[in-house]
């Protein structure tokens, strides 16, 4: 596989930041103003100023926007016309499992944070699984998320609900659209990819998977179309198949995603001290496949395991535990208890 101890990695989420916010930059309310530490803007060799292209914008509108119109056509014609039958709901299980997981466990515990080791072949299948969820080229993933990490929340930040110029309720709402969904249309400070994730610009094979990237979506919308005729012997159960697992898919991947974003950084529990407003929103960590843990999973960002108490559920963190089991993954990055406690919020001590 790629680097192991990569030193893009550490550079990326400890380089320590200046002391004083720039002038004129917008604060963040709520219990993350007074517990965090003080933190500036991105300096300039860490991002690059862009300005999306139209064919990006389109893009981004295509791929947003086409798959929900997709699931309500889907669902009309299977209540009105008997289109859907229960191979279809199986290719959407199945699929939805496996490429959530290229994303939860590969884009981001693995190769973003590098939660555990394991070999190239497992590497570069979840690196295919998660581009297929298309949510973007893998290299640009990471370095965005990780540029994330380092401005969590506050201004150099790519998708805060937080840091709007907007105030009252229509700010907030305003913020968590941006959270969700705003920040892929708008213009924004790209995280530089030479710096947030040099590690995976140094592997060809990986160059590879994310210059493919959208063959690799194709793929993913050809194999539940496979999926599809190979269930019910029909071109027709192919299609609606395709349907199901590929547009429908899509749109439930991507909005369980874009919930951490917006849901998790505005709502629910903080039960670790991180110095910005990461929550954990239990209703969603089965859809987020354990990723809802959000306020752990910034406490902690290279543990295997985001649902950190028993009670926690979390998918991902138990199929590394499986990989781990039968020798596909080794090394995989565990948090001292003792460590845990410290990190408590008073109100949790």
């Amino acid at each position: 596989m790629g680097p192991d101890s990569p030193t893009a990695v550490a550079a990326a989420l400890t380089e320590p930041l200046r002391a004083a916010p720039a002038a004129g930059a917008p604060r963040v309310s709520g219990p993350a103003a007074v517990s965090r530490k003080t933190r500036a803007a991105a300096p300039t060799s860490s991002t690059r100023a862009v300005k999306m292209p139209l064919v990006d914008r389109l893009a981004s509108a295509i791929v947003t926007g086409v798959p929900p119109l997709l699931v309500v056509l889907g669902m009309w014609l299977g209540w009105s016309h008997g289109l859907m039958v229960w191979q279809d709901l199986v290719v959407l299980a199945v699929f939805y499992v496996a490429i959530g997981s290229g994303v939860t466990v590969g884009f981001h515990r693995l190769l973003t944070h590098r939660s555990f080791k394991t070999h190239r072949v497992v590497w570069l299948g979840f690196a295919i699984l998660g581009s297929m969820a298309a949510e973007g080229p893998v290299i640009d993933w990471v370095a965005t998320h990780r540029k994330h990490h380092q401005f969590s929340d506050v201004d150099g930040d790519p998708h805060s609900p937080h840091l709007h110029h907007r105030h009252g309720f229509r700010g907030e709402l305003w913020g968590l659209w941006h959270a969700h969904l705003g920040w892929v249309f708008s213009d924004m400070e790209v995280a530089d990819e030479r710096r947030y994730a040099k590690d995976l610009l140094a592997d060809p094979w990986m160059r590879f998977v994310d210059k493919a990237f959208v063959l690799w979506v194709v793929l993913g919308l050809a194999l539940a179309f496979g999926a599809g005729v190979a269930l019910t012997g029909s071109i027709a159960g192919g299609l609606t198949a395709m349907l199901w697992g590929g547009a429908a898919r899509i749109f439930f991947v991507h909005h369980a995603t874009f919930s951490i974003n917006s849901v998790c950084h505005y709502f629910g529990r903080r039960e670790y001290e991180t110095g910005d407003e990461s929550r954990n929103v239990a209703w969603l960590a089965i859809p987020t496949w354990g990723e809802a843990w959000h306020n752990n999973h910034h406490a902690f960002p290279t543990s295997f395991r985001h649902g950190l108490r028993r009670w926690q559920i979390d998918p991902s963190a138990a199929m590394i535990r499986l990989m781990e089991v039968i020798g596909l993954a080794w090394d995989v990055v565990r948090v001292d208890p003792a460590r845990m406690q410290r990190k408590l919020t008073p109100a949790q001590r």
